[in-house]
C-alpha cells in the first residue's frame, strides 16, 4: 500500500502541531485541549457502550485519543504520519496504534471518528474512503465526523491561517450529508457545533440547542451501517 500523501507533511509538523494550531484559533481565545475536550462531550453524548471498540481514524498526535482512551475499554487509532503516531503513542500507551489502514480489521468497530480529517482528502478519494471505513464498522456501528464549517467566516480565516492546512478543501455541510447517503450510511444526522468564544464562554450550555443554527464553527455528521 503507498503512503498516503498526507503522511510526509504531518511528519514535518508533528513536533509543533499544538503549537500552530493554538496560533491559528487564537480569536477563538481556546487553546487545542479545549476543542478535543469539546469532541469527547460530543462523543459521550452518542452513547456509544464503553466496552465496543471505537476508531479515532486520522488520530495526529493522539490529542482526542488520549481522552477517547479515558472513557472507552477498547480504543484504536490510525494515522499515516510516523512521528505524529509516534507522539500519541507516548501519550496514550493503553490504545491500540495502526499505521497502515488495510491493517485495521473490517466489521469491528462500534464508532469510528474522523476529527477533522476530510478535508485533507482530495474530494476525488473521499467517497472511497468513507467506504473502507464503513467496512470496518460492525453493523449498526457508527461514524462521527467532525468537519470544519465553511459557513463560518471565523473558522475560514481560521484554516487560511494555518500551515497545516494549506490544501485544505472544506465541505459544505449539505455535500458532507449526501457523501454519507451515497456511500450507503444509514440515519444520517448533522449538527452545528462549537458556537462561543472563551469570552462568552458563559453561553456554551445553550450550544445544544443551536444545532440547527448554521454558523456554528464546525460541524458533527453522524452515519451508521445498517445491520
Amino acid at each position: 500500500m503507498s503512503q498516503p500523501k498526507t503522511a510526509p507533511k504531518f511528519d514535518r509538523y508533528a513536533r509543533d502541531y499544538t503549537a500552530l494550531h493554538e496560533e491559528s484559533v487564537r480569536a477563538s481565545g481556546e487553546t487545542s485541549d479545549y476543542f478535543a475536550d469539546y469532541k469527547l462531550g460530543c462523543l459521550l453524548r452518542l452513547a456509544l457502550p464503553k466496552n465496543r471498540p471505537i476508531l479515532d481514524y486520522g488520530c495526529g498526535i493522539g490529542m482526542l485519543t488520549a481522552r477517547l482512551a479515558t472513557a472507552f475499554d477498547d480504543v484504536h487509532a490510525y494515522d499515516p504520519s510516523g512521528e505524529s503516531l509516534s507522539i500519541a503513542r507516548a501519550a496514550t500507551p493503553n490504545a491500540t496504534f495502526w499505521d497502515d489502514a488495510a491493517s485495521i480489521p473490517e466489521g469491528h468497530f462500534g464508532m469510528v471518528v474522523l476529527a477533522c480529517v476530510l478535508h485533507h482528502v482530495p474530494p476525488d478519494e473521499r467517497v472511497g474512503l468513507l467506504s473502507s471505513i464503513r467496512a470496518k464498522l460492525a453493523p449498526g456501528g457508527r461514524l462521527v465526523i467532525f468537519e470544519h464549517n465553511p459557513w463560518n467566516p471565523l473558522t475560514r480565516r481560521a484554516v487560511a491561517a494555518c500551515p497545516f492546512d494549506d490544501d485544505a478543501v472544506l465541505l459544505w455541510p449539505r455535500e458532507l450529508r449526501s457523501l454519507l447517503k451515497t456511500v450507503g450510511y444509514a440515519r444520517v444526522r448533522q449538527d452545528y457545533i462549537v458556537f462561543f468564544p472563551r469570552p462568552l464562554a458563559a453561553l456554551r450550555p445553550l450550544e445544544p440547542l443551536l444545532k440547527h443554527v448554521f454558523l456554528g464553527a464546525q460541524t458533527m455528521t453522524v452515519g451508521e451501517r445498517s445491520p
